[in-house]
């Protein structure tokens, strides 16, 4: 009878101990750092191999000459000296301009890839925060309608940028869009003097332009996201506030603003990253001759097969976008819950 007995629990010890159970009790006994970690694993082998690889390929690339023959992709080793180069604005380009700014005149900064870039980020980003949470705000609102107007918020979001860009070029084409006359009949933009009657062949009014046609078009994708948020925040807070007397400014300034604070953050976060990387509207709205961000830098040089130059400033543009992303992380994210 014991002899039975014994053998029943070892064959209940022995199902209990296959490489599942194995792989279970070991997941069982790591702490909660290394379990976090560990589900971190699959995500961060994926983005080794579709971002870390391409980032370290790109950078070896840009340490080799451009071809001198257009048979070959890569001339021969050259170091740092297309970093150099890049930095100290001694190299050509096929786009007629600079990666640094020659001056620090308005001038000057809008004709290099650098200040362009800069420059459409700042604003657009800023512009698309500010009328993005002036959006959600109302949005957030209980009022009869409200559907109809969240839809017509999402429609400029949903619009191809190949379209997009047709649809500005034309407003601002002389002969074509009202929104630009002649010098015998000037529009009210004109008169104004906000743009030229040619601002499609003008770098200032054109930058003007495809910003314009940005914060059209994304600000949804801010107030959405800062919707959301919103909406997030528990309404017994604000019943709370009005009981004790607080008025609509005070529940905006104590309760919405610092709760929502990490979801804009985050909203910048994602739209800083996408404006350092404009081409699109640049391209079909006016041309990267006119208005030469470092995309556009980019997509010349490959087009042009100078693939060294192309790779270094590829990676020069992946390196600011990480200092931008890291400067997010630090200044805000642990000061304001994190993101």
């Amino acid at each position: 009878m014991a002899t039975e007995q014994e053998s029943q629990g070892a064959i209940r010890d022995s199902s209990r101990s296959g490489p599942y159970v194995t792989a279970v009790r070991w997941m069982e006994n790591l702490s909660e750092t290394a379990f976090a970690y560990f589900l971190l694993a699959p995500a961060l082998l994926l983005l080794l191999v579709i971002a870390i690889y391409p980032l370290v390929t790109t950078f070896g690339m840009s340490l080799f000459a451009d071809a001198i023959s257009g048979s070959a992709s890569l001339g021969e080793f050259v170091g740092i000296q297309n970093y150099v180069e890049l930095l100290t604005n001694q190299k050509s380009y096929a786009l007629p301009a600079p990666f640094l700014p020659t001056s620090l005149t308005v001038g000057g900064i809008v004709s290099s890839a650098l200040g362009v870039t800069l420059i459409f980020t700042i604003v657009s980003v800023f512009f698309e925060t500010i009328i993005g949470f002036a959006q959600a705000l109302v949005l957030d609102q209980d009022f009869r309608g409200r559907r109809w107007i969240r839809v017509a918020i999402i429609i400029p979001w949903a619009v191809p940028i190949v379209i997009q860009g047709m649809i500005f070029f034309l407003l601002f084409q002389p002969g074509i869009g009202f929104l630009v006359g002649t010098s015998q009949n000037p529009s009210l933009l004109n008169q104004l003097g906000i743009i030229g009657t040619t601002p499609l062949v003008n770098t200032i009014d054109s930058l003007l332009i495809i910003t314009v046609a940005d914060v059209w078009k994304t600000t949804a994708f801010m107030a959405l996201l800062i919707l959301a948020g919103m909406q997030s925040i528990d309404r017994s807070l604000y019943d709370v506030a009005r009981v004790s007397g607080a008025s609509p400014w005070q529940q905006f300034k104590l309760i919405t603003f610092p709760l929502i604070l990490p979801t804009i953050m985050v909203a910048m976060l994602f739209r800083t990253i996408a404006a350092m990387r404009v081409y699109g509207i640049i391209e079909t709205t006016t041309g990267c001759q006119t208005v030469p961000s470092l995309s556009c830098l980019v997509v010349s040089s490959f087009s042009s097969r100078t693939y060294g130059t192309a790779a270094t400033v590829a990676f020069v543009t992946a390196a600011i976008i990480g200092v931008v992303v890291s400067i997010y992380i630090v200044k805000f994210a642990d000061a304001e819950g994190g993101f």
